[in-house]
Order: structure tokens, then sequence, then C-alpha cells
């Protein structure tokens, strides 16, 4: 246990999967900080064992509330593979070891909470809960769960970038007031007496389990109420009881972001740990500018957690990360990344958005752009060229990723040929994820054509810049809709483009997205018409070796996909047989 304050006596325990790392990449070291802000008293229990409450008996008992997250990521994610096998390695426990915390940790944790401090109020958090408030396809038991809210009975659940939410909390729970009404949070109600006269009714637990299009029009209500602005409370009956949704928290403005950003963090792990944290060591040396996503790619939560709207830090609160960076003992000279969910963005899709919310049934850039769209990359180019300034800064790069299609949309193309010549290392990671047409439609990814257009755009401002660099694609296989045909598709365009990716990743179903949604319903959240869904480990095998058609291991797999897939003539294509050399004459 490590407390933020002296003395035994805290106003809240904040108990986390993941080890305690105080920085500001690590969702239990930005809520702490904010509850310290404000006056409160926090003790943080990382990673407790769970066989018994030995850990949480030793912890004093909190003055107001315990607080549980199951860590940055959702507990299964970080313990599964999409193939459903254990992983190797926990990136947010100190040497990578697995097994620090349990499957399904926030719900085990509140278990725990409830027996050690019968009467106190549970308050529920992190990326894990804010994914499954609402009855949700839970891929690891192949059927519909409740909201981890009633499957807990938490008195709280705060979803998405929590600040607003936390410091309401606090604020109510030591004055001695209820809980109802707080943006960004939801309640759980043993009975359906008493719930908000102007909620809208989303389709309940019971009917999106039995009817997979009444599960379907639940996650299209609840990605459209998904707005700080427009959006409204949501109820979801749950047996005799309901799940309470208010509409979420607005975002920090860019005051209260760099007033956060201004937080005392240590940037450090706890002292007792003896091997180094790896989730630590990929961020040690970068810097979140932003928050927030426009880009609604289906298979993101982005959307569904941090939201639509971007909210920016200021210039002066970055650099005074970036100079403090400088003066760090490991420091080489190297910014790994300037980023967030999507590197370029660095404001609202539109000038109406804080006027009207986001547009409730269409994306900003796809299948093509919004014409309302604002595509000045002038404020996160003139970042950009502020940061490699500090003294101390050899290169600062982006390694996050950009949005290509969105970089493409600025004409001057300044920030393009400025990002080629000093902010990348070699290599560049965009996401295409696929190339036929049809299955980017279903992922909410912009047209292939569009990335061939930056490919080149990017390779001319690279030679222009005297240096050779590489895109690095992102690719995703078996995504819903995507067939072994489209698979074939794909492997011939990588080949003829003298790609070869590493790395394919086999689409996961993880909680709340709407691309989990057409896997579970094998509907089209567009047009609500049935559309195909590799489900088969032997079809989703054959897909990602497509994609991987080079890798020697794969060519069984390849001959037997082109097979199936009544392209055998394409065999030789991949596969040219060697010419046997012949006997030479007696001449």
């Amino acid at each position: 246990m490590i407390s933020l304050e002296r003395g035994a006596a805290c106003d809240f325990l904040l108990v986390t999967g993941d080890a305690w790392v105080d920085h500001p990449s690590f969702g239990a070291a930005v809520v702490a900080r904010t509850l310290s802000a404000e006056g409160f008293s926090v003790a943080v229990l990382s990673q407790p064992r769970w066989a018994d409450t030995r850990d949480f008996d030793a912890c004093p008992r909190p003055r107001l509330a315990v607080m549980v997250t199951g860590g940055n990521l959702d507990s299964m994610v970080a313990h599964y593979t999409v193939a459903k096998r254990r992983r190797e390695r926990d990136f947010y426990t100190p040497g990578g070891v697995t097994g620090r915390r349990p499957d399904r940790a926030a719900a085990v944790y509140s278990a725990l909470a409830r027996r050690v401090f019968p009467g106190l109020p549970l308050i529920l958090g992190g990326l894990e809960a804010s994914l499954r408030r609402f009855a949700h396809y839970d891929y690891w038991s192949d059927g519909v769960r409740p909201s981890l809210s009633a499957e807990t009975g938490a008195d709280l659940l705060v979803y998405g970038m929590g600040e607003r939410a936390v410091r309401e909390t606090a604020r109510r729970l030591d004055r001695g007031e209820g809980l109802e009404g707080i943006a960004g949070t939801c309640l759980y109600r043993e009975t359906r007496d008493a719930l908000p006269r102007d909620a809208v009714r989303c389709p309940s637990l019971e009917a999106c389990a039995a009817d997979k299009r009444k599960y379907l029009e639940a996650a299209l209500l609840q990605y459209a109420e998904h707005d700080p602005v427009r959006g409204r409370t949501l109820v979801q009956p749950h047996g005799a009881g309901a799940v309470v949704c208010y509409p979420p928290a607005k975002p920090l403005t860019t005051a209260e972001r760099d007033a956060a950003a201004a937080y005392p963090y240590t940037r450090l792990p706890d002292p007792a740990y003896t091997e180094p944290v790896p989730a630590l060591e990929e961020v040690r040396f970068s810097v979140i500018h932003n928050r927030g996503c426009f880009g609604s790619c289906r298979f993101c939560s982005l959307a569904f957690h941090q939201g639509r709207f971007v909210s920016a830090r200021s210039h002066a609160s970055v650099l005074r990360e970036i100079e403090a960076l400088t003066r760090e003992p490991d420091f080489k000279g190297y910014i790994h990344d300037i980023g967030g969910p999507t590197a370029n963005f660095r404001h609202n899709a539109c000038a109406g958005q804080a006027r009207r919310g986001a547009c409730r049934d269409r994306s900003c850039l796809t299948p093509e752009p919004c014409p309302k769209l604002e595509t000045s990359h002038a404020d996160f180019l003139a970042l950009l060229r502020k940061a490699r300034a500090v003294p101390g800064v050899k290169k600062a790069f982006i390694r996050s990723g950009v949005r290509y299609d969105y970089l493409l949309l600025d004409k001057s193309r300044a920030c393009l040929r400025e990002l080629a010549e000093h902010h990348t290392s070699g290599q560049l990671k965009v996401a295409p994820e696929h190339c036929v047409d049809g299955v980017l439609r279903c992922m909410g990814k912009p047209g292939w054509a569009v990335f061939e257009r930056f490919a080149k755009a990017f390779g001319e401002a690279g030679a222009a810049a005297g240096k050779k660099q590489f895109l690095v694609p992102y690719l995703i296989s078996s995504h819903p809709g995507a067939t072994l045909e489209d698979a074939v598709e794909m492997a011939l365009t990588l080949k003829r483009l003298g790609r070869h990716p590493e790395q394919v990743q086999d689409f996961y179903p993880t909680p709340g997205t709407l691309s989990t949604c057409m896997y579970y319903t094998g509907l089209d959240v567009r047009t609500r018409k049935p559309l195909y869904v590799a489900k088969a480990p032997g079809d989703k095998a054959m897909q990602r070796a497509l994609l991987q058609w080079k890798n020697p291991k794969n060519k069984p797999l390849v001959i037997a996909a082109l097979k199936k897939a009544g392209r055998e003539n394409l065999i030789g294509v991949f596969y040219p047989r060697r010419k046997e050399k012949g006997k030479r004459g007696r001449g």
C-alpha cells in the first residue's frame, strides 16, 4: 500500500489492478492526484492478493469511500490473446510478470472491498468499468453480461475521463449528499421506482441477451447519446432494477488540462519495486497533448470512452513538461512521442460541435470528409516546431500514429513535409487496416485510395528531405464483414506493393465497441442487415495467414485458403515454382 499523504487515516482508498506508477499516463495516478488537489487524502492499494482479504485488512478504513479500478486495460484483454490464450507478459506489472491481478478484476476487488469495509460507498472507474457500464457482449464467456454497476452493486460507476465526475463525487460524499445526476456516471437501482422521468429507455439486459436486433438497437442508442452537449440520460432495465446512465461529463478546458498536467507527479513507480514496469518504459519520455477522437473507427473504444470531442493542452504546458523531461538523468535528447489518441488532432472537428454536439447520424471523416470539417494543422505544426527547439531536445518523434486522411486534408502540406523531415524516426505508424472498401466501410475507415495517396505524398516528402523512410501499416484480419475473398485481395495488394507485415492483429471483440456489436449480432451497424463474420478458428487463421503470406510457416494455410476461396490459380503467383536447370548438351 502506498499513501500519498502521511498518517494512517485517509479519505479514500484507491484499489488498482496495475502496479503503482505516479505518472499521468496511469489512470489511478490521475485520480489520486485529482483528489489530492481537492484536499482529500488518498491511500493506494495496488495489485492486492485476491485469494483472501489480507491486503485489504491491512488498509485503514477510509472516511468517505473505496474506489476500484481494474487498471489501464480491461483485465480480460490484459490477460488473454484473441485466441483466448494466456498472455506471456503483463505490461502494467513489475517485470512484466503475469498473474498479479484476477480475471474481471474490478468485480473481484469490489467484492473484497464490500467484505472488509461494509457500509462504505463503493465507486467503480477505469476502462473496464467504462466500457462495461451497460449490458454488453463478453467475448470470453461468449454471452451478454450485465452492467458492471449492477453486477457489483457499486454505489456509483464513473465512466470516460473521470476528473470532473471524481471531483463532484468526492465533494458530495464529503458533504453527505446523494450521488444522483452526476455527469459521466452510472447508478444501479434495485427497483424501478423513482427513475428519472426524462430518461430514454434502452432495451433491457434480458432483451439484449434474447434478441440480437435488440442488442444492436441498444448499442446504437448508447453511442448516439454519448455526447456531453446533446446526450440524454439512459435507463436500461436489469431484472427488477435498472441502470441509470447520465450524459457524459464535458471535456476539460485547456486551462483545466494544463492545471491537471501540473500536478506534482513523481513520474516514478513505487520505490519498493525491484523490476521496471514495462508500460512506464513505453511512455517515460513521451508527452500526451490531447484527448478524444472524432475519427470514429468502429473497432476502437475511444469514441465510447474519451468521446468525439477533442481537448488539448496549451503549448506552454506541453513545453514545460518537455523541459522537465530534459532534466531527468536518463534523458538522451529524444522525445519518443508527442501524441495522444490521434496525434494530429488539436481541436474539435468543427466550430459547431461545441454548441450542438457531435452529429448523431454521421462521422466527421468517413465515408467522405464533412464539408464543415476544420482541417488546418497550423496549431499542431506550431507545437511541433516549438518542441524540437527546446534546449536539450535532439529529436521529437511522433510514434503514436497520425490520422493520415485528415493530414491529407490540410492543403498546405506543411505539416506532412515537416513530419517527414523532423518527426519520423525512420518509420511512421499509420492504420489503413485493410484494402477492400467494403470492409473499410464496416470499420469506419477511409477507402484504400486515400491511403495510397498518403503513401505517395509521404514518400515524396521524405525524398525531398533526403531521407529514406517507411510507413508501418496496421492491419486487421477477420473484422466483421471481411470474407476470405477479401483477405485474398488484401494479400494481392500487399504483394503488389512489396509490403510484408510482420504483425497482423486478428480482430479482437473487446467490450463496448460497435465492431464487437457486429461480431456478436452478425448485423451491419450501418444497414442493420446481416454480414459475414469469421468466427471459426480455422477461418480466422486463414485470413491472418494470407496477410502474412511471405512467412514460410504460413504457406500451407495460404494454399488451403486459396483453394477454399476458389483461387487456386493464384498459388503460383504467391509461390512460383523454381525452374529446373536443363542438362547441358554435348555441343
